[in-house]
């Protein structure tokens, strides 16, 4: 679950942190202004991120470069609950692990929740009774019981649970993440697994449900040179279960998109170009303030830009016309989804852009034209 990493409040943790830079400045006589701040393109992306960029270059501005706070949701926060309980109940002998035991788990950490990101006390600051925090985790308690209906805690003794990934390609981009669950056969086969507290998407948008995991899968395959056999997505909102036995090829088309993808995040942050893309995922945006969408006007670029002429005449990435929005997480309040399934991102539908020197196309966004541009 990547939400979980990245922090309730939308920050864009390590990414955001390599996104920005402090820096002295001289600043000559007669000058007008000081650059405080200096943005640079991010050494790393996470599934996150990069479906940010996808979804909204201009997103993915306020969460990495800006690191404009948003506020917490009651989706979200519902969903790091839930899989809080379900990595706790692997604390527990085989036999112990039922489904009582898992929703007794449910108090104590909404209280560790509390205590670790005080900002999700905000959510029910005007609800004195308890009542609507009562349903909440009532919610939450039918989450977890729907899962056993899914799979059998007491037969799987997972490797690693909550593992963070960090890959470094040939290229210098580092890939970043955090997955639920990590199963390991006798045989040595490897499966990747993530809990969704959403609906399953529909079928035209499983593809891009997968992207997150064939994310992964990339991470494991360049880390331990080996092809996870099975990546399954556990869909606890609907009772589905999404399964995808990847091969290599798959992966090494990953790496291309993203590659594209990382190149075209390198261009928008050298010329400060960051397009909105209005879907009706803005509804649900905590930045319409600073939107230009909305009449707003985004902070101070805090890059000194390179002008258009400079770069040949590209400007800044935005997705093109065919460019799907949102990552289709099916984590409750995904990409501002409200119930959990957002369009695909890199779904096999998004605008292509040539993939890296690759002379094959990568789905990501395109540059001003709508066309695609990315790596070259």
């Amino acid at each position: 679950m990547e939400t979980s990493a990245e922090g309730l409040a939308g920050t864009a943790g390590d990414e955001g942190a390599a996104a920005e830079r402090a820096v002295a400045v001289t600043v000559e006589p007669g000058t007008v202004g000081v650059v405080e701040r200096v943005a640079i393109a991010p050494a790393s992306l996470s599934p996150s991120r990069a479906s940010d960029f996808m979804q909204c270059p201009l997103l993915y501005r306020f969460r990495v470069i800006d690191r404009l706070p948003e506020k917490p949701s009651e989706a979200a926060t519902r969903g790091t609950l839930v899989h809080s309980v379900l990595e706790r109940l692997f604390d527990a002998p085989a036999a112990e692990r039922t489904a009582p035991r898992a929703k007794s788990l449910i108090p104590g950490q909404w209280d560790r929740l509390r205590e670790s990101r005080p900002e999700v006390v905000e959510l029910f600051a005007d609800d004195p009774e308890g009542e609507r925090l009562a349903r909440w985790l009532g919610e939450a308690e039918r989450l977890v019981e729907r899962w056993f209906s899914l799979e059998d805690p007491t037969r799987l003794e997972p490797t690693e649970r909550e593992m963070f990934i960090e890959a470094e390609l040939d290229s210098g981009l580092k890939l970043r993440g955090i997955i639920d669950r990590v199963d390991v056969a006798p045989t040595g086969d490897v499966r990747i697994v993530d809990y969704k507290t959403g609906k399953a998407p529909r079928p035209e948008y499983a593809e891009g449900a997968l992207f997150q995991m064939k994310f992964y899968a990339l991470v494991v395959w360049r880390l331990k040179q080996v092809v996870p056999r099975r990546l399954q997505l556990v869909y606890l909102g609907s009772g589905d279960v999404v399964t995808y036995d990847p091969v290599i090829a798959d992966l090494e088309r990953v790496e291309r998109k993203l590659l594209a993808l990382w190149e075209a995040i390198r261009l928008a942050t050298e010329t400060g170009d960051w397009r909105p893309r209005p879907t009706k995922l803005c509804g649900w945006c905590d930045h319409q303030a600073v939107c230009p969408e909305f009449g707003g006007t985004p902070p101070p670029y805090p890059l000194p830009v390179r002008r258009g002429d400079e770069g040949g005449g590209v400007t800044g990435a935005v997705p093109g016309e065919g460019a799907v929005a949102g990552a289709a997480s099916g984590d409750e309040g995904g990409a501002g989804s409200g119930e959990g399934t957002v369009a695909g991102a890199a779904s096999g539908e998004a605008a292509e852009v040539p993939g890296a020197g690759s002379g094959e196309a990568a789905e990501v966004p395109g540059a001003g034209s709508g066309q695609g541009a990315g790596a070259a």
